[in-house]
């Protein structure tokens, strides 16, 4: 009977030698680059997230500037307390003559991040024509006390300290 020689003989081992190595060598520097393009793309959600919250919160500023200049020209017309809300503008911030021109844009882009807050704003009730039997700038019919239509534009940053985004509010404001 002939014997089973089952151990390997030197010329097999010797071509094995270190394939598991080189294996297991690519698959570490292939899960660190799985690993390298994960921490990257975290990273620009991280950042993506914060861009995010920052123009949120600028928007959120100058919506609040907006609705404090509201109230400030309602504490103008003796319709509210003037303590109520805090003092953003002054009677003589209000522009009143219709023959000046006035683009939002423009003006958006004359601002900086270091100047906000800013407002402008315009009282444009006697800027408006209309074919209304009803003439703009009053209330209904039989109502003599007078309308004003204001047109606020504010901007706004989202830091005082670390002023990264900016936004801009532009509306109507009837009283």
């Amino acid at each position: 009977m002939a014997k089973l020689n089952l151990q390997p003989t030197p010329s097999s081992m010797e071509r094995q030698r270190g394939a598991v190595l080189y294996v297991a060598l690519i698959m570490l520097v292939l899960l660190a680059m799985i690993g390298i393009v994960a921490l990257q793309v975290a990273g620009m959600q991280e950042r993506m997230s914060a861009n995010y919250y920052a123009t949120n919160v600028a928007f959120q500023n100058a919506e609040a500037l907006a609705r404090n200049v509201e109230c400030n020209i309602e504490d103008f017309d003796n319709r509210t307390d003037p303590a109520s809300c805090p003092s953003v503008v002054v009677e003589t911030d209000i522009e009143r003559n219709c023959d000046l021109p006035f683009d939002v844009q423009d003006w958006l882009a004359a601002q900086a991040l270091t100047t906000a807050p800013v407002s402008n704003i315009r009282k444009i009730d006697e800027c408006i024509v209309g074919e209304s039997p009803i003439p703009l700038g009053v209330g209904p019919v039989g109502d003599v006390t007078p309308i004003s239509i204001y047109q606020i534009t504010a901007y706004d940053v989202d830091s005082s300290t670390n002023r990264t985004s900016a936004a801009a509010v532009d509306t109507v404001f009837k009283l």
